[in-house]
């Protein structure tokens, strides 16, 4: 039986960038990590109601740089920042080293794939019947400039004796072409009837050479940059 490999770790390097943009040694590989995993946990609980998209993490020399994307940034920010500045002090504390918050509005949720997970879970919580939800879902991200979309979900569907897996695709989701633009996202709702999973997949348009260039150079030269300076101060360390 064929299996669907992850459309995010399948374009990595190619259309994709990491979630965790940063160079470490082996001794301080498993730290910066496990902190990251620490920050990620506290802001998807803090956050929660604040519609985050993803956490992008950067880690310039002996500094923490969290990038959230959400499609709320007044609930993130707070009044007169008040928000943004207790974050940054939670994560320092995480990190144990400085740490700055830089806050991205996600101008069309319906095109991001964990939003749109998020909301049909939202949805199925509130006992809406599922292929209701999933077409309402699709039509919302078709109108708004997706090429494709498919909406999956598995589970006790209406409260069945029985789980069963049941989709909703409109458009093309080409998951085989690697220059196709999908974004993919997982989530769940907790209903009476137990847990039901849902993925998404929205297929954006294709990206050709000269876009991807612009898009993933940046990570490249923070790369880069990072290991010259690791190189650099152990080469200091042996002059000494």
């Amino acid at each position: 039986m064929g299996q669907k490999t992850h459309p995010n770790g399948l374009r990595l390097g190619i259309n994709k960038i990491w979630n965790s943009v940063w160079f470490a040694n082996k001794k301080d590989y498993a730290n910066y990590l496990y902190s990251d995993f620490k920050v990620r946990e506290f802001l998807k609980k803090k956050l929660a109601k604040a519609s985050i998209s993803k956490v992008i993490i950067e880690r310039p020399s002996k500094s923490i740089r969290v990038n959230i994307h959400t499609a709320r940034p007044g609930i993130v920010i707070g009044k007169k920042g008040e928000d943004v500045e207790k974050l940054r002090k939670i994560i320092s504390k995480i990190t144990k080293v400085p740490a700055q918050v830089n806050i991205t509005e996600v101008r069309k949720p319906e095109l991001e794939a964990k939003l749109v997970a998020d909301i049909i879970s939202t949805q199925l919580e509130k006992r809406i019947m599922f292929r209701r939800v999933m077409k309402r879902a699709v039509q919302n991200s078709m109108r708004l400039g997706a090429k494709g979309v498919k909406v999956e979900v598995s589970g006790r569907l209406g409260g069945t004796e029985i789980a069963r897996t049941e989709w909703y695709r409109e458009g093309r989701v080409p998951l085989h072409t690697l220059r196709a633009d999908i974004d993919f996202s997982l989530s769940e709702a907790h209903t009476t009837y137990g847990i039901i999973g849902i993925k998404v997949w929205i297929f954006k348009g294709e990206i050709l050479k000269h876009d991807l260039t612009k898009k993933i150079n940046f990570t490249k030269n923070f790369t880069y940059n990072s290991y010259k300076m690791k190189k650099k101060r152990n080469t200091n360390k042996k002059g000494d």
